[in-house]
């Protein structure tokens, strides 16, 4: 049970909608994250963190693994750039960064 209860809001207006994620969560979501960035596989970890990490104000997961081609090929790179940065908590300057690049 060390995994944080209390669900933290993110406002995405160009969804129209607030997420909300656990600043902690499980070694098997982690570890599945991990293994893409050590891949190399920068955009499909980003893309994880967002299934994996992401939910309704219910709780509920917002993506499901189905989701992730959707992610990858039809939303704006900018914006899941900046989700995964908030909730992986990245200092918002090296979000910047990522974006340039």
């Amino acid at each position: 049970t060390g995994v944080q209860t209390c669900a933290l809001p993110i406002c995405v207006d160009e969804w129209d909608t607030t997420i909300y994620f656990y600043p902690t969560t499980p070694l098997r979501d982690e570890s599945s994250i991990l293994k893409l960035q050590n891949e190399g596989k920068t955009v499909e970890a980003l893309v994880q963190s967002l299934i994996v990490k992401c939910r309704n104000a219910d709780g509920s997961k917002m993506f499901a693994a189905a989701d992730r081609v959707t992610l990858m090929n039809e939303v704006d790179p900018k914006v899941i750039i900046r989700i995964a940065g908030q909730i992986n908590g990245v200092d918002m300057d090296t979000v910047e960064e990522i974006e340039k690049n």
